[in-house]
């Protein structure tokens, strides 16, 4: 029998956690023994889009076995799923819940399913991490990811809900990639009302964000602004060993959220389908921790 054959298609080659996604794709590829092309959308929809009906619409030797992807936009391109479907591909929805799924399940042409990260559980405990590290109450700035994106908005949802009513939180956007952050942050300094705001924590919903926002306050003229801002502490998600772990572990971040990477994952259950006929679950969750652990973060910071 052949190799299978998958492609998987990342939002974006300069954010972490996409960075790792990539990686966890070829450890598995060469774990299974199979083939994998890795393709990237520049976080453009229409990219990536493009990019996939290119694919799903080659020659019947030149398809792969299945698709992966991760969205750019604020949906999972459904009409790219069908036509995936329809030509007899797997599809895997990485990191994002589509309505779709359950429909073209039922056709029976293809597996489908989507596998994410628990995004409500990771604003979770990032919220109940600001408890911890402002017992007293206090203010936040907090970097979330694009305003249409389901994790943003699954993860700010989360954080609300276990942080404190003390607790008040200035929000600012980001493309999920440090230099967004870090651009962002450089506007917010321009106004007026940043000037008067008193801000005892920089929290962001990845840990390149949050390392952007710090790359942004280095950046001030005055020596005395710049170590006020840099002492505060700071928090991302996603806690990848290379990166946010690291950056715990030398004080660049007081905390992260540890979000494993999925894409390994996702070809294994697929791979035992295909070849198995193993059962696909309509949705898989994968759950994160907290890094320190909540435990150890009260005295280290409290």
């Amino acid at each position: 029998m052949d190799r299978l054959r998958f492609l998987v298609s990342l939002t974006n080659n300069d954010n972490d956690y996409q960075i790792e996604q990539a990686s966890d794709t070829e450890e598995a590829a060469r774990k299974l023994g199979v083939t994998v092309q890795i393709i990237y959308a520049g976080n453009d929809a229409i990219t990536q889009s493009t990019q996939l009906l290119q694919a799903i619409q080659s020659a019947p030797q030149e398809r792969p076995n299945a698709v992966l992807f991760e969205p750019v936009g604020s949906t999972a391109l459904p009409q790219v799923a069908r036509a995936s479907i329809n030509a007899g591909i797997g599809w895997a929805v990485l990191n994002r819940e589509a309505t779709y799924v359950a429909e073209l399940r039922a056709l029976k042409k293809a597996p489908i399913f989507s596998i994410s990260a628990d995004h409500t559980e990771i604003g979770r405990i990032q919220g109940r991490q600001f408890n911890s590290l402002l017992p007293k109450g206090g203010s936040i700035l907090y970097i979330q990811g694009p305003s249409e994106n389901s994790a943003a908005k699954e993860r700010t949802v989360g954080m609300m809900e276990t942080k404190r009513g003390n607790i008040q939180v200035t929000a600012l956007k980001g493309q999920w990639t440090e230099e967004s952050a870090q651009k962002s942050v450089r506007s917010w300094l321009k106004l007026t009302t940043s000037q008067k705001a008193v801000i005892d924590l920089v929290g962001a919903q990845d840990d390149s964000m949050s390392i952007g926002a710090r790359k942004a306050f280095q950046e001030l003229s005055s020596e005395s602004e710049r170590e006020r801002w840099l002492k505060l502490p700071f928090t991302g998600c996603d806690g990848l060993p290379k990166t946010g772990q690291a950056w715990v572990k030398s004080g660049l971040l007081a905390a992260t959220v540890y979000s494993p990477p999925n894409t390994g994952l996702a070809i294994e259950m697929l791979l035992q389908n295909i070849q198995n006929g193993k059962d696909l679950p309509e949705r898989a969750l994968v759950e994160p921790s907290s890094i320190p652990a909540l435990a150890e973060l009260r005295p280290k910071l409290g």
